[in-house]
């Protein structure tokens, strides 16, 4: 079985037999060793819906709103789509892609804060009426090309870290909403609700606590100006643990319950994007080129080491930070990968790092790890590679397309699907299901065909 991806049709590998994602990761590597030696991704369907099942079980008030940017592969998109989330997107590549799947315009949200008119124009002209506001510039603009747009003003939060670079702080402040607040009503542009902007990388609980009182506060505002607000939006930064989703379900909750009781009427929604799908895709690499330099010296001319001199190892991969691994430009660990070859238990390992084949200096995936010493034509196994891995390519300037996506899922849950009601004969249509035969031989092969 071949899986197809980002087809309008899916072949998806039903996993039957006691066959394991890493079987299927061992046929393809044994595939792309006879051909090209191209990278690519396996994703199990079935960690998205047992996560969507995480997410019903510990935040059953609020609503998923998908972050498309996250991961844009359109199978994802398809598979949360039937499973009842929203969606929230940042452009008109996304806005179309959800539009093309069938997503109806009133489970979009258009969230970029600096919004194109020409995008503008194309959200009122297919009833996307939920956009996301944080200034006056963007107001005025809205009310010229969506005038019947319903905004929710962005609201800037505390970040859990101050001294964290990456937590900036977008949105505008407590002190002035109400400006803003009556610039709308004077423009004759509806604010239906409010979205906190938390970071990504928030493991703080106290955050939401602050974002909800700081909304509410703000709702007091634009009822007293005369908007119905409805919508409540406390944003992201949804790690995908299930510990992480009780603190917060626990700290928000009770705040909702003190500032926005049922009796309201107002919607609680949130934006897991990783939480959905970082778990859900695996990627394999492989290794294009290798240099061994003193580790004492890795900084100066690459010189080989001498024989007194402990080596380390910089091994260049056929991805890289302005392709699948994305997300280290934001900061984002990426985790040792495991090797694809045989080895013994006391073989040596050595400092090592990871590079891009791009050449960049900014091209490093990973720092330093400890791995035994590679041949080109290795093959390297990230996990939890699906946040911000696959969508619009950071440089096109690489001849090399995106990596390929084979789904897969078991039989298991394949049926727990059909129960929670996402294989609806709208979704079915898109997906074949293909029994995947495992071939013993290949597997075998896959460790050790040489480079």
């Amino acid at each position: 079985m071949k899986g197809i991806a980002d087809e309008p049709q899916y072949s998806v590998g039903l996993l039957e037999g006691g066959t394991a994602l890493c079987d299927v990761i061992d046929n393809h590597i044994y595939e792309q060793t006879l051909s090209e030696k191209n990278a690519f991704f396996v994703a199990d369907l079935g960690v998205i819906m047992r996560q969507h099942v995480r997410w019903r079980t510990h935040m059953a008030q609020i609503r998923p709103y998908y972050a498309v940017r996250c991961n844009s592969s359109p199978a994802v998109i398809e598979v949360l789509g039937a499973l009842g989330t929203g969606f929230i997107c940042t452009n008109k590549f996304e806005l179309e892609l959800l539009q093309n799947h069938g997503i109806p315009s009133e489970d979009i949200i258009y969230s970029g804060v600096c919004k194109q008119v020409s995008q503008i124009k194309y959200a009122a002209k297919n009833g996307i009426d939920l956009l996301v506001c944080d200034n006056e510039a963007e107001l005025r603009k809205i009310s010229r090309c969506h005038p019947n747009a319903k905004l929710l003003l962005q609201v800037s939060t505390e970040a859990s870290n101050p001294d964290d670079e990456m937590s900036l702080t977008f949105g505008c402040s407590l002190k002035d909403c109400r400006h803003l607040l009556e610039s709308a009503k004077e423009l004759g542009v509806q604010v239906v609700g409010v979205r906190s902007h938390i970071s990504s990388s928030c493991e703080d609980d106290q955050v939401y606590v602050h974002a909800i009182s700081d909304a509410r506060c703000v709702f007091d505002m634009g009822e007293e100006i005369g908007f119905n607000m409805k919508i409540l939006d406390i944003g992201g930064g949804f790690s995908g643990s299930e510990t992480q989703l009780e603190l917060v379900n626990s700290a928000v909750m009770s705040m909702v319950d003190l500032y926005f009781p049922p009796s309201t009427g107002v919607s609680i929604i949130a934006e897991p994007g990783g939480f959905f799908v970082s778990s859900a895709f695996t990627l394999t690499v492989n290794v294009i080129s290798k240099e061994v330099v003193a580790r004492d010296r890795q900084d100066q001319e690459h010189d080989d080491p001498s024989p007194n001199e402990e080596p380390e190892f910089l091994y260049y991969m056929n991805e890289g930070v302005y392709g699948s691994f994305a997300s280290k430009l934001t900061e984002t660990l990426i985790s040792a990968p495991s090797v694809h070859k045989n080895t013994s238990l006391d073989a040596p390992v050595f400092s090592s790092s990871l590079w891009g084949p791009s050449g960049d200096d900014l091209d490093q995936v990973v720092e330093h790890c400890l791995l035994p010493e590679l041949n080109i034509g290795d093959w390297l196994t990230f996990t939890h590679a699906g946040a911000y891995s696959l969508g619009q390519p950071l440089c096109t300037s690489t001849d090399s397309p995106s990596p390929p996506v084979y789904y897969v899922t078991s039989s298991r849950d394949w049926f727990e699907m059909q129960d929670t009601g996402v294989t609806h004969e709208a979704t079915l249509k898109n997906f074949s299901l293909v029994p995947y035969f495992l071939n013993s031989c290949q597997t075998e092969a896959a460790l050790s065909v040489p480079a």
